[in-house]
Formats: C-alpha cells, sequence, structure tokens
C-alpha cells in the first residue's frame, strides 16, 4: 500500500512539506508507504485542452514535473494527499496547474482511491483553499478523507507549524483515518461501484 504526497509549496521544506511530513510518518506507523513530491520553483506549464492526453495517455507537455507524477500513478498508489499554502486566500497557482493536467489525464487511475488536502496559511483562507483542493477529489469518485478539524494548519515561517499542535495533531488523525480507509476499502481490488456512460450536458445550443 502506498500514498503520494503532493507538497504544492515551493518551499521543499517549509510548513507544507512539514504538515505533510506528519501525515506521512503516521502512515508509515500505519504500515502504509509514503512518497512525497514537491513542486519546486520551475514554472509549471497549465492545462490548454488540447485533447491531446485523450489521444495518448499523456500531457502533451510532458515535464519532468508531471512524468514523475504520472509514473508514481502508473505505477499504483492506494491514496493522494494534496497539501498548499494559501496564496491570495486560495491554493499555490503551480498547483492547481499542475493538478488539472494529472487529473484530466490520471482520472480513471485515480477514482475510488481516499484522496485528501491540506492547506497551510499564516492567518485566513485556509478553508477556502481546502474547498478548491477537495473538488479535484469530488469530480473523480475519489472518497475524501476526513479528520477531527478541517485539515489546516498555521505557520508563516519554516518550522513554524510544528508549534501548531493542533493542527499537527489534526494531521496525524487525517493519516490514521485514510490508512483505516484504505485497509477497508481494499482499494486495489475489484468491486468498485458500477459506472454509467457519463452524460454531458450543455447549456448553450
Amino acid at each position: 500500500m502506498k500514498v503520494l504526497l503532493i507538497n504544492g509549496s515551493p518551499k521543499d521544506k517549509g510548513n507544507t512539506f512539514l504538515a505533510l511530513s506528519e501525515v506521512a510518518k503516521t502512515l508509515n506507523e500505519e504500515g502504509i508507504e509514503t512518497e512525497i513530491v514537491s513542486i519546486g520553483k520551475k514554472a509549471v506549464q497549465g492545462c490548454i485542452a488540447c485533447g491531446m492526453c485523450g489521444r495518448t495517455g499523456k500531457c502533451t507537455f510532458n515535464d519532468d514535473l508531471y512524468y514523475k507524477i504520472w509514473r508514481i500513478i502508473k505505477d499504483g498508489i492506494d491514496g493522494l494527499v494534496i497539501g498548499s499554502p494559501v496564496y491570495y486566500g486560495g491554493p499555490n497557482g503551480s498547483v492547481c496547474a499542475l493538478l488539472d493536467r494529472v487529473f484530466y489525464t490520471l482520472g480513471p487511475d485515480l477514482q475510488f482511491k481516499p484522496g485528501a488536502s491540506v492547506a497551510v496559511c499564516r492567518r485566513g483562507g485556509a478553508t477556502a483553499t481546502f474547498d478548491r483542493l477537495n473538488k479535484y477529489f469530488t469530480m473523480m469518485n475519489m472518497p475524501l478523507v476526513s479528520s477531527q478539524y478541517w485539515n489546516m494548519v498555521y505557520g508563516q515561517t519554516p518550522g513554524q507549524a510544528a508549534l501548531d499542535e493542533e493542527g499537527m495533531q489534526t494531521m496525524r488523525t487525517l493519516a490514521r483515518n485514510m490508512a483505516w480507509m484504505i485497509k477497508k476499502l481494499n482499494v486495489s481490488e475489484e468491486g468498485h461501484p458500477e459506472q454509467e456512460q457519463h452524460v454531458w450536458t450543455n447549456f448553450i445550443r
């Protein structure tokens, strides 16, 4: 069993990484392998809706970051955690640009696998960030993993997140709930709900 954690902060070892590391450590204690991938500081290409992925199974912009995430998911994961700092009341734009491409190309590989988002903020905007990230999961038939509170941690300068005792506890509870859900669902096995053929309703004819 394996969970992929995406650090949506350009700071490799900042507070978002610290929060995700607390999740990863607890998942490891529950017998689940983890891998944290940080998006880094390079510019991230967004989706241009070219439709190439529908023909090739990969994004036409096959950059290193995207391909690393693509390969990990294709190799097989049982859960996904996405963390982001709060920028102007929402997630980091770079992580959203990446997720648009990842979810558009890998939706079938992610469905029915538990997902969770983590928001890290100085003061406000965490609930809006949390809501925005959760939309990726709820459009892909992915069960949401909850915790004892919304999955948010407070901290400004690197390391301050560790001082948010409730936030760190929320991360540990999130991890235990995810481990429990993965084990109970047996997400790698067959037996998923039958899916109807997708119906697209366009309001302008």
